[in-house]
């Protein structure tokens, strides 16, 4: 594959999202010469479809414990070198008004787009080279130098950066292709799986597919993991912010358990018995669930009549099961309704300090396309932005 000179360039990032505009924008403002690629007609679709489009941007709150990783040391060079204070001032500086809604979680008062423009900006300012709408034809390695040919033209540099990210909606471009050059140069992949993604229930769980709509506030645990936010009840399963924490951690077969009375106490239902003695269960979990929810939580646990017919026992089982209610999930809904993808190139084989591969001089991988995930809330741009500025920094 043959360059012309005027195509040749410092470095070529592959994959116009967060992470690869934030390296680009950083290598370029350090004066290399930079060429940012992506087969979308435009840049950062999944910036501008975060957060209800206002972006969900970072978090106030990113330690390397709120990240999943079969490293789980991997995330935290990248984290501590760009932190979300130097991207607030990023945000600031180009007068983008923001709020924190909660938890840490920080949006724009505005648009998404605005993170967008902010970026290009910012690209623009370090004469960043930016070809959209273009799919790679052919990508290969000679004399240390990576050749692309990308629609009807090539490029060639001595650095290469995996930006493409991962399998999660794919109706917005997403695809495997990080994975495919990942293996192309023999670096190992982690087997991708959808991540903050709701869980579907199967017929064993019928009752609550009425449910649909309704939301609650839970805490949500898998194995010795638990979140406490809402739990939303879809037609297929369960949703909410929850429950996307929660999928994170949940494998295939596990049981997830849901505390429906996270702000009562330990004797709550007996001390209703005595309080009201002549009401009956699904009256009493009324007063403190959504009246569908508190419906269909008693008929499952099929206590009828009046509480002061009810011994203290079985209430206290009773309290136990609504504190911890058993939901085996059938599954997840799929990279299509998943919001970020775990697994992916494995950080066995990168630099946690350069984001360049171990043994692949030159070739790096950043943001999703890696084996690092964050929880809901920020903390994956938030790797974006740090691992994408980690690789702009070593270009």
């Amino acid at each position: 594959m043959s360059t012309k000179a005027s195509n040749r360039y410092d470095a070529i990032i592959l994959g116009a999202g967060g992470a690869g505009m934030m390296c680009a924008l950083t290598a370029g403002q350090r004066g290399r010469k930079v060429l940012l690629l992506d087969h979308a007609d435009e840049p950062g679709k999944k910036i501008l479809i975060s957060g209800g489009g206002r972006c969900n941007f970072t978090n106030l709150h990113t330690p390397p414990e709120r990240y999943l990783s079969a490293n789980r040391h991997f995330a935290k060079s990248a984290l501590r070198r760009f932190r979300p204070e130097d991207f607030i001032a990023l945000v600031d500086r180009h007068h983008i008004s923001w709020h924190e809604k909660c938890l840490g979680q920080l949006f724009c008062d505005g648009s998404a787009r605005q993170i967008v423009s902010m970026l290009l900006n910012e690209c623009a300012k370090g004469d960043v080279e930016l070809k959209l709408g273009r799919g790679i034809r052919e990508l290969e390695i000679t004399d240390g130098m990576y050749h692309v040919s990308y629609g009807d033209e090539a490029a060639a540099a001595p650095s290469l950066v995996i930006a493409t990210g991962g399998l999660s909606i794919p109706k917005m471009g997403a695809t495997g292709f990080a994975y495919d050059i990942a293996r192309k140069f023999g670096l190992a992949v982690i087997a991708p799986r959808p991540a903050l993604v709701p869980l579907t229930l199967g017929h064993a769980e019928n009752l609550f597919q009425s449910l649909s709509g309704v939301s609650t506030d839970v805490i949500a645990r898998c194995g010795d993991v638990a979140f406490r936010e809402a739990a939303l009840f879809t037609h297929k399963g369960l949703s909410g912010p929850a429950v996307l924490q929660i999928s994170s951690y949940w494998t295939p077969g596990e049981e997830i358990g849901i505390n429906f009375l996270t702000q009562l106490g330990s004797t709550w239902l007996i001390d209703a018995k005595r309080s009201h003695p002549r009401s009956g269960l699904r009256s009493v979990l009324g007063q403190a669930l959504p009246a569908r929810l508190a419906e269909a939580l008693a008929e499952r646990i099929g206590i009828s009549g009046e509480l002061a017919n009810v011994p203290d026992r079985v209430l206290e089982t009773t309290q136990q099961q609504l504190s911890n209610w058993r939901f085996r999930p059938s599954g997840t809904e799929g990279f299509a309704k998943a919001e970020v993808t775990a697994g992916g190139i494995s950080t066995d084989e990168l630099s946690s300090q350069t984001m360049q591969a171990n043994a692949v001089r030159g070739l790096y991988a950043i943001g999703e396309a890696v084996d690092v995930t964050g929880w809901l809330g920020g903390y994956n741009f938030q790797w974006a932005w740090a691992s994408g500025w980690a690789a702009g920094q070593n270009l």
